[in-house]
């Protein structure tokens, strides 16, 4: 099922995408719901971040390639960093060039969407506490990052982290397509089997630090092939099963 997250007419809503269309939802897909009937067709909508988290926990180096690209080892635990609320946009929304920075990266990743609070999930629950999986692009202001040892803004400026288009709830993680393109350009082609960990692994190893709630996103990592976004560029990460975010890169006014 995919559940995306809309606004028309000034009010907003999440929806059950079906083809060109969607079933429009009566309360949240956080619960149970039922399907209104009332169809929209996905044209007529502005599709929005899928979810609002309250938390956004990314992973470094989780693909051995990417990780030496950039000249790094694969750590022996996760590196782990936020991204602020406030990081995230929806499919279609324009990346702010930061002004503190030169040099602009994209990383596609597989997301992951938390659906009930959780704290010490066991690795046999971990499927237990996830509403789905979308696309998302931890852009980062590469520069920034390699000078300053807490990457805060470097990857938490306002627009670094677009999400969506929508939430899909039935997909198995574990072997995906993951590709990034730059104006129609193939810049990143990876799986997600290639992850040095797995969503499960993460997940587990996330939660016996902090509870995480419904909304939640954890980023996943990004697979070799990171590289430069300029203004004007449009960037597209697609994933096998989900679909493909857009955005557009302008001047942050």
């Amino acid at each position: 099922m995919r559940i995306a997250r809309f606004s028309i007419d000034g009010n907003v809503g999440f929806g059950v995408v079906e083809g060109d269309e969607l079933d429009v939802i009566k309360g949240h897909p956080f619960a149970e719901f039922e399907r209104s009937g009332q169809k929209v067709p996905l044209d007529k909508v502005r599709l929005l971040p899928p979810v609002l988290p309250n938390k956004v926990v990314a992973i470094g180096r989780n693909y051995a390639a990417h990780a030496a690209e950039l000249g790094n080892t694969v750590p022996d635990v996760p590196v782990t960093f936020f991204k602020p609320s406030t990081s995230v946009v929806g499919p279609g929304d324009p990346i702010a060039y930061p002004s503190f920075s030169q040099e602009l990266h994209h990383e596609a990743e597989l997301a992951v969407v938390i659906g009930r609070m959780c704290r010490e999930v066991p690795r046999d629950r971990v499927k237990d506490v996830i509403l789905g999986y979308t696309c998302a692009n931890d852009v980062t202001a590469r520069d920034v990052q390699q000078r300053e040892s807490q990457w805060a803004r470097a990857k938490g400026f306002d627009s670094s982290c677009p999400l969506g288009p929508w939430v899909e709830t039935e997909l198995d993680p574990r072997d995906l397509t993951i590709q990034c393109t730059v104006n129609g350009e193939q810049r990143q082609l990876g799986r997600t089997s290639e992850m040095v960990r797995t969503v499960e692994d993460l997940i587990v190893h996330i939660t016996e630090a902090m509870t995480l709630l419904p909304g939640d996103v954890v980023l996943t990592g990004t697979p070799a092939g990171v590289g430069p976004l300029n203004v004007g560029d449009e960037v597209a990460v697609t994933i096998e099963g989900i679909g493909t975010l857009t955005n557009k890169v302008i001047k942050r006014g």
